[in-house]
């Protein structure tokens, strides 16, 4: 059958020329890494025809024995890497190399520092990969078939990576991938056998995919004796690591085993290896990253371990394997019980999954709490990175919730700047004698919860308040109502109940200076009507002369605010206005005669409090009109 070539010379994306230049400059000091990204995309693309042909051997096209082959070519100057994996449609080829990273591209480049140490970590993140062939060659040609097709649906890219690309439809026998790298002149070296196979050695020993080279043919044979054809050897041990006994494995082989799986650059902060036999074998081989992927928060973003049932890959992102507050970990879990044709759907209906899953759960919190005793800095660098999202944990995580509280850090009134650095344990050992609760603050910045008026008496008594600052700890609360049987309370929630920590004369002073004021509270009542639930005398302020609260079961005012930035409908609460009768500005509004004077002061002070807590006001032209006629009014008198 003959081929209708159909070639076209494309360009590409706006973004693309600009990350290859960067992958290229930021990459330069570490150059053989090339060979570990195309190394590991070809066993990543053996790995899915295994997968696929679970339900289809006729993918195999009679050749069962899957295979990654480089060959080079010192006089062409030639390094190429074959695969005879699953391959790729025309279409795949436009949309996987023709648009790196997709949605990705625009994050990667605002990520991009200019510092090469910093910027070699994050090419592996961003999917770009494959384009670290441009860092040795000056033209790469790729030439690739999809299982499954004929012979003639063999598709030819090729690029000198300076802004377009050519594609066209060819012949291709076989299916898989050809990668052909057209090297540099100054680059030579990797098309010498010996070089390439010491970088198998150092970085691609693990895969499991045999990766083989023509062997070495060394002297002239003898007289009368032709020389033989080379034949193919395998240069990688080919021995899946997690089977290995840990006793065998060196720390830097664990580390290149990540890079791969993990397509990641920077070694992981740590590990856990494990074999568990029983009614339940496998074994579980995951990695806490040094660094937080790009798309940890992309809603679409897909997590979970690699799942191999008997050393047959099955599935890249087994979700069901790992929760998705855990979701940054990396790693393999190969089961021996399994059955080789287990999906997705039979996995969330899966009682040796659900073990599986909750042995890694407790392997990974064991991990993080000996981080978080024996090495505090290195715990530090996790939970700047991965923090935000353990926090997830309590809602999602009832039967851990206490382990994953053990392992939150936060912010305090008495912590230095903003370092969420003071954990639950920490704080209970700082606590008050007489202090029965842990008292928090939520708002949307380090510095609105500092100097919020509700922290006045806290610091008077010089009791530790939590800030918490970061979107999802409202959630947190929401589901962490007590640590190690102290409960969670909120400053600015119901009335201030301070138990033990408020002696009987306080509270007897209290009483008084509200039967004292109660002619204030019902005209600031009546001045602002509907605009609050209710009046009241305040416990919680000693500076300030107002602040809001809400009751103890209704939705934060951080919260309403949070959940109208996404979008989303918040129930409207009227706010508990409380006012502190010994500050100047209330005790002047209480000796004002005017009504309508009084109702301007007293709204003032309303719109105030909203402020100061980080509020919008319904109607800030009225907030100031009522301002500009009193200053007038002052500057009359």
């Amino acid at each position: 059958m003959t081929v209708d070539a159909h070639k076209e010379t494309m360009e590409f994306q706006a973004e693309v020329s600009q990350v290859l230049n960067l992958v290229i400059r930021s990459l330069y000091s570490n150059k053989e890494i090339f060979l570990r990204e195309l190394i590991s995309n070809a066993s990543d693309a053996a790995e899915k025809l295994r997968f696929e042909a679970l339900t289809d051997d006729a993918l195999y096209e009679e050749d069962p024995n899957l295979r990654i082959r480089i060959s080079v070519d010192k006089e062409r100057r030639t390094l190429t890497i074959s695969d005879n994996g699953i391959g790729m449609s025309r279409q795949e080829v436009s949309e996987t190399i023709g648009t790196i990273a997709n949605s990705g591209t625009r994050k990667f480049l605002e990520a991009m520092s200019g510092d090469q140490a910093q910027d070699s970590q994050l090419i592996g993140q961003f999917g770009v990969g494959f384009y670290s062939a441009f860092i040795v060659a000056d033209k790469v040609t790729l030439v690739t078939r999809r299982a499954g097709s004929g012979s003639e649906h063999g598709v030819r890219w090729e690029s000198s990576g300076e802004g377009d690309y050519t594609i066209e439809t060819v012949e291709k026998a076989g299916r898989g991938t050809d990668i052909t790298l057209h090297l540099r002149e100054d680059e030579a070296e990797f098309a010498e056998s010996y070089r390439i196979r010491s970088i198998v050695s150092k970085f691609s020993d693990h895969i499991a995919i045999p990766v083989e080279m023509l062997e070495e043919q060394y002297g002239e044979p003898e007289e009368g004796e032709e020389r033989k054809a080379p034949e193919w050897e395998q240069v990688n041990s080919g021995t899946a690591l997690w089977m290995r006994s840990k006793s065998e494995i060196k720390e830097e082989e664990y580390n290149e085993f990540y890079k791969h799986i993990g397509h990641d650059f920077e070694d992981p902060l740590a590990h856990a290896h494990n074999r568990v036999e029983g009614k339940n074998e496998y074994s579980s081989l995951l990695f806490i990253p040094s660094r937080a992927p790009f798309d940890m928060w992309d809603r679409e973003q897909k997590h979970g371990v690699k799942l191999y049932v008997r050393r047959v890959f099955i599935m890249d992102e087994a979700d069901k394997l790992m929760p998705r507050y855990l979701r940054f970990v990396k790693g393999v879990v190969d089961s021996d019980d399994l059955p080789l044709n287990v999906s997705r759907e039979l996995l969330q209906h899966n009682r040796k999954i659900d073990s599986i899953r909750s042995a890694n759960v407790k392997r990974v919190l064991g991990l993080l709490e000996k981080m978080a005793k024996d090495d505090g800095e290195k715990f530090a660098k996790f939970w700047k990175e991965f923090g935000t999202v353990l926090k997830e944990g309590p809602a999602e995580d009832f039967a851990n919730k206490e382990r994953i509280a053990g392992l939150m850090r936060f912010a305090t009134t008495k912590s230095e700047g903003r370092e969420q650095s003071v954990s639950l344990d920490a704080y209970i050992e700082r606590m008050q004698e007489k202090q029965e609760k842990i008292y928090y603050i939520t708002a949307d910045s380090h510095a609105a919860a500092l100097h919020s008026p509700h922290l006045e008496v806290f610091r008077k008594k010089d009791v530790e308040v939590l800030l918490l600052t970061d979107r999802v700890d409202e959630w947190l609360v929401s589901h962490l109502s007590e640590f190690k049987g102290k409960h969670l309370q909120s400053v600015a929630k119901g009335a201030l109940d301070l138990g033990e920590l408020d002696d009987a004369e306080s509270k007897e002073a209290l009483e008084k200076v509200a039967e004292e004021h109660k002619d204030l509270v019902e005209r600031i009542t009546k001045a602002l009507g509907e605009r609050v639930k209710e009046v009241r005398i305040s416990n919680r302020l000693t500076e300030s002369p107002a602040c809001l609260v809400v009751g103890d079961y209704e939705m934060s005012a951080n919260l309403q605010r949070v959940l109208k930035q996404m979008g989303q409908d918040a129930p409207e609460t009227k706010p508990i206005l409380e006012v502190n009768p010994t500050h100047p500005l209330v005790a002047k509004i209480e000796q004002e005669p005017d009504q309508e004077t009084f109702a301007d002061l007293a709204s003032i002070l309303l719109d105030q409090a909203t402020l100061s807590e980080g509020g919008q006001l319904e109607d800030p032209a009225a907030f100031v009109h009522r301002l500009n006629r009193l200053m007038l009014n002052l500057s009359a008198g």
